[in-house]
């Protein structure tokens, strides 16, 4: 049995070799670099750069354990001209706070747009260009949120706390880089499903009113597909119909105080 299973093992890796081989020894680092695991995945080892890391641990919430009846809206990926005003304007109508995971290129572009109606509301880090940063070093990710993080506090004088890694895709560089520039990392437990509802604006509405818990961190986009709008121009009636339920509306960081107290 033992000599079966090597002559399996064996043959596996001449087949492997070989077929680098073929590739070309210039594919190898790419494919196979500590930085790139073949096959799709991302950057495993987290730990690898000791000196990056200052806590045991990094906190990825995606819903606050909380008996009290407070929801968290969430918008990623702007600002842009065409929808976040439209936005700001449906949260100031209904004078309820939301979270803005901002991407850097974006608000550096467009920081006019949004430098004075942002008081009421939470800014998070959404990466500069929005790659998928579970595919990138810990180099790349730490320059992808630092200029963030730069551009977020030089805009708004606030310094962001949070952080939300484009896809919700998370790997170990990741979690290094969030955890050397204290960062909590936020994911989300309900999302507009745009695509589902395109004709059916009142569904969507439904959909998040009914769907909605206590402790709830709800996914939105500022800036996308034009089915986007299916979401957005409905934001009221959902605000309106959460309010009917009882619900009250924080940033996520006020949601995660509440859960404290559990």
């Amino acid at each position: 049995m033992r000599n079966r299973r090597s002559l399996l093992r064996g043959a596996l890796l001449a087949a492997a070799g070989l077929g680098l081989g073929a590739a070309g020894a210039d594919r190898l680092p790419h494919w196979c670099g500590w930085d790139q695991p073949p096959l799709g995945g991302g950057y495993a080892p987290a730990a690898d750069r000791l000196t990056a890391v200052r806590r045991s641990e990094v906190r990825v919430r995606y819903y606050v354990q909380t008996d009290e009846p407070v929801v968290a809206f969430t918008f990623d990926d702007g600002p842009g001209p065409r929808w976040t005003p439209m936005v700001l304007d449906a949260l100031d109508a209904a004078r309820i706070p939301a979270t803005f995971f901002t991407v850097g290129r974006n608000l550096e572009t467009h920081a006019d747009l949004v430098r004075h109606r942002l008081g009421a509301h939470e800014i998070g880090n959404h990466s500069w260009s929005h790659p998928d940063l579970a595919t990138l070093d810990l180099a790349a990710t730490t320059d992808e949120l630092s200029r963030t993080h730069e551009t977020i506090t030089r805009v708004t004088g606030r310094a962001p706390t949070l952080m939300r890694p484009p896809y919700g895709h998370l790997g170990g560089s990741t979690l290094l880089a969030a955890d050397s520039m204290g960062y909590d990392i936020v994911l989300w437990s309900d999302q507009m499903h745009e695509r589902e509802y395109e004709d059916d604006p009142a569904g969507q509405v439904r959909a998040i009113v009914d769907a909605v818990r206590p402790g709830c961190i709800i996914l939105a986009h500022d800036v996308g597909a034009e089915r986007r709008l299916v979401a957005l121009r409905h934001l009221g009636e959902m605000i309106d119909g959460l309010k009917k339920r009882g619900f009250r509306f924080a940033t996520v960081s006020e949601l995660a105080a509440l859960g404290t107290r559990v």
